[in-house]
C-alpha cells in the first residue's frame, strides 16, 4: 500500500469526525492492512498537515504511542468536538466518518 494513498483518504476525514485503521486500509483497495495503515501515519514528519489524528483503533480508541503523540492526538480531537467516554473511546456511531458513493464526504448519524 502506498503511503500516499493513505495520505489522500485521511485528508479527506471532516473535522469533527474519525475512521479507524481499518477502514482507511479498505479505503485504499487494502482490506485487513490497518497495521500498515499505522506505518503510514507514523511516518508522517511533525510538520504535516495530514489529520493523522482522526484515524483511531477499531474499538474508537486512540493506539499507543512512543513520545507524546496520544496526549496530542486527544487534545486535538477534543478542540474538533470529538467527545471521549470514561472508558477513553469514541462512539464510532456517532462521530465515525463514512465517505459516500459520489466522492463527498459526511458524518454517519
Amino acid at each position: 500500500m502506498r503511503h500516499e494513498a493513505v495520505y489522500e483518504i485521511v485528508r479527506q476525514i471532516p473535522v469533527g469526525t474519525v475512521c479507524t485503521y481499518g477502514q482507511v486500509a479498505e479505503l485504499a483497495g487494502s482490506p485487513g492492512a490497518a497495521r500498515q495503515v499505522g506505518y503510514a501515519l507514523a511516518a508522517l514528519p511533525d510538520s504535516t498537515t495530514v489529520p493523522w489524528h482522526r484515524v483511531l483503533n477499531a474499538r474508537g480508541m486512540i493506539s499507543q504511542r512512543p513520545g507524546g503523540a496520544v496526549v496530542t492526538q486527544r487534545l486535538r480531537l477534543e478542540r474538533e468536538g470529538v467527545a471521549f467516554g470514561q472508558d477513553g473511546r469514541v462512539d464510532l456511531e456517532f462521530c465515525g466518518w463514512i465517505p459516500n458513493r459520489n466522492g463527498f464526504t459526511e458524518q454517519s448519524v
